[in-house]
């Protein structure tokens, strides 16, 4: 049997099915577990913050507008800020978001993630800048960047707070130097470990001249000493050696001056081209020569 042979009771009862099928599509919808809702009458908020599930709704009457309450990430743009010292320093940063609170966040950002990202942003440098301002380049290098992080969090929960938006998390990617400061940072590292090489170079020539002069010192001492203790023990076997001399002598002085010339004769000949042209009979260094016996 076709839809047009059917009694007009039969079509009255499908088309009041069909009507109803249509009004129970129209007046539910559904929010996802990545979503929240708000429900709208005559462009007026009359319920917020759905929970994940099925819902119900008047048809016609209201409408309904959904939004991601997933986190969301704001890549700020790369910015100068100047340092207490007044130093450029670029700064690259990144902020992670939720919705919290979807009335507030609709009725200040219009629902739009763009408009809350440069609303966000703003905070972000506006936070930063002050932070900076405040520290050297040493120490938001090196020194401040967790604290300044944990500042930047707080405030940044705080006026993310009436936006309907809760800050999860802000975080410093990296802190550059622009080009000009890169390299007069660098000319100034550069001079300061000249200097300290220099300096290290200079204390190290003064130990080695100090190490020098002593042990110039003790060389001087050393030779001293020793010439002192050769010239002692030399006097010392000069001394002996004359005392035997004068022994020798005294016991038979005609038997040592005897022999004393002959070690005299064995000096001035001590080789065959030695010649001495004299008077044997007139000097006396030949007198044992005149007398043979």
């Amino acid at each position: 049997m076709t839809l047009s042979q059917l009694p007009l009771s039969g079509k009255s009862v499908l088309g009041g099915i069909a009507a109803l099928v249509m009004l129970a599509a129209m007046s539910l919808f559904t929010v996802d577990e990545t979503q929240t809702a708000i429900r709208f009458q005559l462009g007026e908020i009359v319920q917020d913050n759905y929970k994940p599930g099925l819902h119900w709704k008047w048809p016609l009457i209201n409408n309904i507008r959904k939004f991601d309450r997933r986190l969301q990430t704001l890549d700020t743009e790369p910015e100068r800020f100047l340092t207490a010292e007044k130093k450029n320093v670029i700064v690259d940063s990144f902020a992670m978001w939720r919705i919290e609170d979807v009335r507030k966040f609709y009725t200040t950002v219009g629902g739009d993630a763009a408009q809350a990202n440069v609303r966000l942003d703003q905070i972000v440098k506006d936070s930063l800048r002050s932070e900076f301002s405040k520290r050297t380049i040493q120490e938001v290098v090196s020194g401040d960047r967790d604290q300044i992080m944990e500042t930047l969090s707080q405030l940044l929960k705080d006026q993310a707070t009436q936006l309907g938006i809760a800050a999860v998390d802000v975080r410093i990617k990296r802190i550059d130097l622009p080009p000009d400061v890169s390299n007069s940072v660098f000319s100034r590292m550069k001079a300061e470990r000249l200097r300290v090489a220099k300096d290290f170079r200079s204390r190290g020539g003064e130990a080695a001249e100090r190490i020098r002069a002593d042990a110039d010192r003790q060389g001087t001492v050393i030779l001293a000493e020793a010439y002192r203790d050769a010239e002692r023990q030399r006097g010392d076997g000069d001394a002996q050696a004359a005392d035997i001399y004068a022994q020798a002598y005294g016991k038979d002085q005609d038997f040592y001056n005897f022999n004393r010339s002959l070690s005299a004769y064995r000096q001035s000949f001590g080789s065959k081209d030695d010649v001495l042209i004299l008077q044997p009979q007139d000097f006396q260094f030949f007198r044992y020569f005149n007398q043979a016996q």
